[in-house]
């Protein structure tokens, strides 16, 4: 079960920073933004097909995902090799084609674990892609202000961006949950009331937390200071990793999110 909550957090990781930095704009950032976080891509990437490949002796399953994964860190090192060169364009489509490898195989492998007959690929695909996007959009926003300190003269609009996508994938990811949650809460409602202190940390550190510390940064890039901001990023970054484990972990033996 460990090696299979690990690649899917890091495959998550992947597609959502990818769509993250894919739909900041581009021309208010400088291209060093996207070059070193594509490496960082690269070494999730690497570390998944790694995982995978050590258990496709197994899983026959895992041998397509962990050449995904490969080809998503390859990938990776192309796009930072366009970003050096200033290839925006060519940069921003790799960025889409490494988050829809990293998407395609965190579904071969969790399809592969609930069994179809157990969960829908449209649920599966939802779970994969709202999770992945509340993670890639706290961690990217934090990458953000970061790289702020270094560059300040940039203007504060794709942070804000940011941010506000934070928000909405918040709300994306607690509706889906929420559902997946009620449903298993009707099935099993004893197993439901025996999972109740990890159930309040998922949300209360990766819903509830993570949605109050966007709005924390929301307002402090009203001052502006982009500094506060970036530490208020790190500790959402922590809640929304806790909250996002803590789901996986839940939701591993049930065919719904929780």
């Amino acid at each position: 079960m460990l090696w299979y909550v690990l690649v899917q957090f890091l495959l998550r990781l992947t597609l959502g920073i990818a769509m993250a930095m894919a739909v900041t704009p581009s021309r208010l950032v400088t291209s060093g933004f996207y070059r070193v976080h594509l490496w960082v891509l690269m070494g999730f990437c690497t570390l998944a097909s790694l995982t995978l490949f050590s258990q496709s002796a197994s899983l026959d399953t895992t041998h397509r995902a962990s050449i995904l994964a490969a080809s998503a860190a390859f990938l990776s090192y192309v796009g930072a090799v366009l970003w050096l060169y200033e290839k925006r364009s060519a940069g921003t489509v790799l960025l889409y084609v490494v988050g829809g490898l990293a998407w395609g195989g965190a579904t071969i492998i969790l399809m592969r674990w609930k069994d179809a007959a157990d969960a829908s690929l449209l649920v599966g695909l939802l779970d994969i892609l709202t999770g992945a996007l509340l993670l890639g959009t706290t961690i990217t926003a934090m990458f953000l202000g970061h790289w702020y300190l270094n560059t300040p003269t940039m203007q504060l609009l794709p942070l804000k961006r940011l941010v506000v996508l934070i928000m909405i994938t918040v709300a994306l990811r607690a509706a889906l949950c929420g559902w997946g949650l009620s449903v298993q809460w009707n099935g099993d409602h004893h197993a439901a009331i025996g999972l109740w202190s990890f159930v309040a940390l998922r949300w209360l550190s990766g819903i509830v937390g993570t949605l109050v510390l966007a709005a924390m940064t929301w307002q402090t890039l009203k001052i502006p200071n982009t500094q506060s901001a970036t530490g208020i990023l790190y500790v959402g970054v922590i809640c929304s990793f806790l909250g996002e484990l803590t789901s996986q972990l839940l939701s591993v033996q049930t065919p719904f999110p929780l």
